[in-house]
This record gives structure tokens, C-alpha cells and sequence, in this order.
């Protein structure tokens, strides 16, 4: 619980490095279509990596909703 900060509304606010994960994933997901567009990467190395950033999320979110995530 020492990671929350009140703020003016009175909520709580988290600030564990943990709640950034799902946003970075998503930013990569992203990452590697726009650089196999741009053909920056290969076809078949964007084929490769977007099965896992989408586990990778689908692990994270799990590991949130098990109760690894005490502050919130």
C-alpha cells in the first residue's frame, strides 16, 4: 500500500511499475507492424513476435487478477 498517492479527488492513485506493463505491450504490438510495414523487419520475425506480446499481455493480466497485485 505505500505505492498509493492521494490526489486532489481523493482517489487513490497506484504508481507500481507492474500497471505500465500492459501499456508497453500494447505500444509493441504496434511497433512491429508499423516496422514490418515501414520494412524495417522481416515478414516472417513480425509473424513471430506478435503471438508473444499477445501472451505475454494475456499472462500479465492473469497475474493481476490472481491476486499478485496487493495494492489495488
Amino acid at each position: 500500500m505505500e505505492n498509493m498517492n492521494s490526489m486532489d479527488a481523493g482517489r487513490k492513485v497506484c504508481h507500481c511499475p507492474h500497471h505500465k506493463v500492459m501499456p508497453v505491450l500494447v505500444i509493441l504490438f504496434g511497433l512491429t507492424f508499423l516496422l514490418k510495414a515501414l520494412g524495417v523487419v522481416t515478414y516472417d520475425f513480425a509473424m513471430i513476435t506478435w503471438p508473444i506480446l499477445v501472451i505475454l499481455a494475456g499472462l500479465q493480466k492473469f497475474a493481476t487478477k490472481s491476486g499478485m497485485c496487493k495494492c489495488c
